[in-house]
């Protein structure tokens, strides 16, 4: 819904983070409570005329279970809250919700029956719900098809290309070894960079030996000069690209994790490496063609850069 002050250009632009407020996570909290009938299969509140008849959620049972299932969900008073728990509970009400039906409006207590039914349509209006906050609010996150939320990339046209050009890929371990990259890339916890990189320096080690025919040598000199145009100056371009992102996995702690190894404390140096990386995986792949087993990953010593 566009408002006056939004057509007419009077509105700040809405800032993207990643940081979901208090104020935030009370009315995501309150959409998730709007579900909760959904979560009665698993919280049934019984009727006190008829133990055997569902009227409803139990909120005790539930807050009961979530200290196991979701331990930071509910702190004490004053204590911040856990912006990661609460997108648990998103993806714990979107795995979990099914449909049911009210029926015999139970006067004396002032409550209906409730039919549970084992289908889970009401996810769709959950996940649009949850969607239109996140949107609204400016925050990072998408609650997918598969219901988990992701972390939205802005401006990943890149990885929107990298994906498109993996596709293509016959290569099961180097494509397996890129979904997961781009899996981790995505996670909502900042923490999963570090996979996303370690796996994207795994796809890069993988694709350097992929002409199997040519001794090592020879198929990373190969890459180097099908991705150049055979021109002299970009040659020496990709080779220096290439040894440099050979001396990033070497010497800072990404595929390998010995005590000399510099350590990277900062999640924007994390997705620096990554896209660094994944700029000339894409080169690469749109340049040549992957054929089946033909890549396997070696040791650093093994290979040519």
């Amino acid at each position: 819904m566009s408002l006056f002050s939004e057509r007419h250009g009077m509105r700040t632009p809405l800032a993207k983070t990643s940081i979901i407020t208090s104020e935030m996570y009370r009315v995501i909290f309150q959409c998730c409570e709007k579900y909760f009938d959904n979560l009665a299969h698993m919280y049934p509140e019984k009727c006190p005329d008829n133990n055997s008849v569902c009227c409803g959620f139990d909120l005790n049972a539930f807050r009961d279970d979530m200290i196991f299932e979701i331990p930071t969900l509910y702190q004490e008073y004053g204590v911040e809250n856990d912006q990661y728990a609460l997108l648990d509970l998103i993806e714990f009400v979107a795995k979990n919700c099914r449909d049911f039906n009210e029926y015999d409006y139970h006067g004396f207590f002032g409550h209906h029956h409730i039919a549970l039914l084992d289908t889970d349509k009401v996810f769709n209006g959950f996940r649009t719900d949850i969607n239109k906050l996140f949107d609204k609010m400016g925050l990072l996150f998408t609650l997918t098809s598969k219901k988990m939320v992701e972390r939205i990339v802005e401006n990943d046209v890149l990885l929107q290309d990298a994906v498109a050009s993996f596709e293509r890929v016959s290569e099961q371990g180097a494509k397996e070894l890129f979904r997961e990259a781009i899996a981790f890339y995505k996670h909502r916890e900042p923490e999963m960079r570090k996979n996303a990189t370690e796996k994207i320096w795994d796809v890069f080690e993988r694709l350097k030996t992929h002409y199997t025919n040519l001794d090592k040598k020879a198929s990373s000199t190969k890459i180097v000069s099908e991705i150049s145009d055979n021109r002299n100056e970009f040659i020496s371009l990709f080779n220096d690209e290439f040894g440099a992102l050979t001396k990033i996995g070497n010497d800072f702690r990404i595929r390998h994790h010995e005590t000399n190894k510099i350590d990277i404390t900062n999640n924007l140096h994390y997705d620096y490496f990554f896209n660094r990386c994944l700029s000339l995986l894409t080169l690469v792949l749109k340049t040549i063609e992957i054929q089946p087993n033909q890549s396997k990953i070696l040791d650093d010593d093994d290979l040519p850069f």
